[in-house]
């Protein structure tokens, strides 16, 4: 009897150890398999996303959300819809798939800092997150307030307060949804943000991950003309994915729980001098152009590769013109990075400005998993 009692409080402990294991999965992200997560922004409508292989994502995040009082709210209701087609997505395709709601983002975060600066605003934010989430079946939230005790937005609130307030945000979401449901943040990914808006040993405990906006790093303020999003620094340039990472790495962050960022479109620059082909030259911001459009917007542009930064970019000299963005090139040195350095992932602002085929998108699913598209990680019932 003893021996029978023995075998099953062994297995008891197995039991319990395995579930414990299973249960810590569920904040820990991990890249354990060697595969990574590929996450895609999305502010398109119900109806475009079918366009795109979204079989090769494992989460798509929903944006944006605004607050509205205390609360998180749609912005019209045609927004909702367009998650409940998402939603559908898991069902149909991708039973693995996250769908995940964003709040804010450049210029709609307005009000952040003084709601979440108090525990009543925190809180009924918080429990509105869960009913939101419950009402359309989604997985998580994402919050990208740009930016918590530093200038975004012009014109928008920000004090020292709100570094710590975001720690208590975190907690109090953390503390209301329990393990069920993910909750990340967009971080900007350059110094200023790195060092003085996030409490990092007190938050990344409580996340899935962080998604480092390592894009726009030089961006529509900038009088000087760089790379927007690339991996590497150059004597000329300190801000760069791997700063970013660098910097997060040396205070303890977990490499597992750090995506990097990709921009699936360029940034134009005019009054650009032609030395060094227009980089790190004085500029003034013109506009912005998504990859499906680089064709015919950039088909004047003379192309270069910057082998320290490991990023592209481009020249008109007739229209004294400066582009830079993530190519297919660039985008599968990202890919191999993070695998390299095991990081949890790669995500991307955002899939409306890819092509349907042939995209950046399916350079990352390429990369990540080297075999034939039409192997068996091809969507469910094909």
């Amino acid at each position: 009897m003893k021996r029978i009692l023995s075998s099953l409080s062994f297995g008891l402990v197995v039991f319990l150890l395995l579930t414990h294991c299973s249960e810590k999965d569920k904040s820990e992200n991990t890249a354990s398999d060697g595969n990574i997560d590929i996450i895609a922004y999305y502010a398109g409508d119900s109806s475009t996303f079918k366009k795109y292989p979204t079989e090769q994502l494992t989460h798509i995040i929903y944006s944006f959300l605004f607050l509205k009082g205390n609360q998180i709210v749609f912005d019209k209701p045609e927004d909702s819809l367009t998650v409940a087609s998402l939603v559908k997505l898991k069902k149909r395709e991708n039973a693995s798939l996250k769908i995940i709601l964003s709040i804010g983002g450049w210029g709609s975060c307005e009000t952040c800092s003084e709601v979440f600066s108090t525990e009543k605003g925190r809180n009924e934010f918080a429990q509105s997150v869960k009913a939101i989430l419950v009402r359309t079946h989604t997985d998580g939230i994402d919050l990208d307030w740009e930016y918590p005790a530093i200038i975004g937005y012009p014109g928008h609130r920000f004090v020292p307060e709100d570094k710590h307030n975001f720690t208590l945000l975190v907690q109090t979401l953390r503390k209301t949804l329990g393990d069920q449901y993910e909750i990340s943040f967009a971080a900007g990914g350059y110094t200023e943000y790195l060092e003085k808006s996030i409490e990092w040993n007190e938050v990344m405990p409580l996340v899935n991950r962080v998604n480092l906006m390592s894009y726009d790093l030089t961006n529509g303020y900038s009088v000087t003309t760089g790379h927007h999003t690339p991996l590497y620094s150059t004597p000329k340039q300190l801000e760069s994915t791997d700063h970013g990472v660098r910097y997060l790495d040396s205070i303890g962050v977990p490499l597992n729980k750090i995506v990097i960022g990709t921009a699936f479109y360029a940034r134009i620059f005019n009054q650009v001098d032609s030395m060094n082909n227009g980089l790190y030259q004085s500029c003034k911001f013109k506009t912005s152009i998504d990859f499906k459009d680089f064709k015919d917007s950039l088909q004047d542009f003379a192309y270069y590769w910057d082998s320290i930064a490991k990023a592209p970019y481009a020249y008109n000299a007739a229209k004294k013109e400066f582009a830079t963005f993530d190519n297919k090139e660039s985008i599968a040195a990202k890919v191999t990075y993070v695998k390299e350095k095991q990081l949890g992932g790669i995500m991307f602002w955002q899939l409306a400005g890819d092509k349907p085929h042939a995209g950046l998108l399916e350079t990352i699913y390429r990369v990540n998993r080297p075999e034939p598209l039409s192997s068996p990680s091809a969507p469910i019932g094909q």
